[in-house]
């Protein structure tokens, strides 16, 4: 993993969260960048899944009719 240029961001965090975590001594920068790139993951895939929804729908249909081109293969299923 390259390391990233960081760049400053002003946000509003509530009292008590941000009270309890410098208490804690968590980082916050960090555990932003953490939590976003799961959050921006999340989305990305969710993304992806709508716009790949057809073609996913369609291979699903051909695998249900014709079944998988390695099925013929395979020697452990019978």
């Amino acid at each position: 993993m390259s390391v990233q240029p960081k760049k400053a961001a002003n946000l509003t965090v509530r009292a008590d969260l941000l009270e309890e975590a410098r208490a804690r001594k968590i980082n916050l920068s960090q555990t932003l960048e953490v939590a976003l790139a799961v959050e921006l993951k999340k989305r990305r895939e969710t993304e992806w899944l709508e716009q790949n929804k057809e073609a996913i729908e369609a291979y699903n249909r051909e695998v249900a009719e014709h079944g998988l081109f390695s099925d013929r293969y395979r020697q452990f299923c019978r």
